[in-house]
């Protein structure tokens, strides 16, 4: 009887297992919904995300254990394709030089236009009516009555210029305007440096000779002026095409090895990238205070013609890296962009090129991220996050 007893006690309704299943299933999801919530607390801590950052770069590179697992016939194989590889690199290397011919063939092309653009920006020369006429495509063309009340408008503008001064020379402010509307080298000017750039009446690029080593020099031409005595400013920068020795698959094209500026002759009282400053100092034993004049650096654009200089060794201090690599940065787009494409700088047209590639990239992302979202709402085993 007690036999039956234990039995009845230990079998189970069918109906009853059903509740503890379903109550364990809620249990669960119940750890699950905690252990998500603990998680995300944990992703927003900043020092719990730097540590795992620091843990992730420190796997990138390293080996996976894949190469060392493979057969050693195999292994030879895989290093003939890195010899290769090398090879290639060296023919690219080949490629970007004469990428660099073909720059010094077309700079010559270019340098007419360029010459001329600089003639109508200083004024020593005056473009004629057909050189001046621009025809707008049809997105910018206005209807008639508004083309009307523009031109009644801008005649009238015209006028009230006319009284208020003579007629401006060339462009003025032409390369300053340039300067002002690029944040990269807005963010170098300072209101000192305004005046000066004001001179500033041509920027040309020159190309290293053929057989001579890969370089390009930026000479900023500037009229007389109060502020220093030199008609060209001027900085070169050297490169180098060719496979470090040590780590020929970091290849991907010519690098900047270093660059020189130039000395300013300035004017007595107008170096802008020195400023005097007056501290007091007082005299431990007898109580006295004095003043100290000294003179120390002053941030200016005109700091760029006075780079750090890359010792022999190469190794520099984080500071001066830092300088350089913006440098690079500076020099290697004034030579690609602001040059050939100053008026477009001018007038903020290039500017707003450069935005809608930015925006178009920002929209392709965003569109990826919606398709995503979609995918894994379709997912029936797709879990909304909290």
């Amino acid at each position: 009887m007690a036999d039956l007893d234990n039995k009845e006690q230990t079998e189970i309704d069918p109906a009853d297992m059903e509740d503890v299943e379903d109550v364990e299933e809620e249990e669960t999801g119940e750890d699950n919904s905690k252990a998500h919530q603990l998680t995300m607390q944990m992703m927003q801590n900043p020092q719990i995300l730097a540590a795992l950052q620091e843990r992730l770069d420190g796997l990138v590179g390293s080996p996976s254990g894949y190469m060392e697992s493979l057969p050693k016939v195999v292994k030879r194989r895989v290093n003939a394709l890195k010899n290769l590889q090398v090879k290639c690199a060296h023919i690219e290397a080949k490629f970007y030089e004469e990428v660099h011919e073909l720059e010094r063939k077309y700079a010559a092309l270019y340098q007419p236009l360029f010459d001329k653009r600089s003639d109508i920006v200083r004024a020593a020369y005056e473009p004629t009516d057909e050189e001046c006429e621009w025809k707008k495509d049809e997105e910018e063309e206005l209807t008639v009555s508004k083309q009307e009340e523009t031109k009644e408008k801008a005649k009238v503008e015209e006028e009230k210029k006319d009284e208020e001064k003579e007629d401006p020379k060339g462009i003025p402010e032409f390369w300053l305007t340039v300067f002002k509307n690029v944040d990269l080298l807005s963010e170098m000017l300072q209101e000192h440096d305004e005046a000066i750039l004001k001179h500033l009446q041509d920027i040309k690029v020159k190309f290293s000779d053929a057989g001579q080593p890969m370089s390009f020099t930026l000479e900023f031409h500037f009229e007389a002026n109060d502020f220093f005595t030199n008609t060209v400013l001027t900085k070169t920068y050297k490169m180098r095409s060719e496979p470090d020795e040590s780590d020929p698959f970091s290849f991907d094209g010519p690098e900047i090895m270093g660059c020189t500026g130039c000395a300013i002759d300035w004017s007595k009282g107008k170096n802008v990238t020195l400023k005097t400053i007056k501290k007091k100092q007082k005299h431990k034993g007898r109580g006295t205070v004095r003043t100290v004049t000294k003179t120390v650096p002053n941030d200016s654009f005109f700091n760029f013609f006075s780079p750090p200089e890359v010792p022999e060794s190469g190794e520099l201090d984080e500071d001066s890296e830092a300088v350089l690599a913006a440098d690079f940065e500076i020099g290697h787009f004034i030579r690609e962009r602001i040059v050939p494409r100053a008026v477009l700088y001018f007038t903020g047209e290039a500017i707003e090129d450069d935005d809608d590639d930015y925006d178009e990239e920002g929209e392709e992302a965003d569109d990826e991220e919606g398709e995503e979202e979609a995918d894994e709402e379709n997912d029936p085993d797709y879990e909304p996050k909290v």
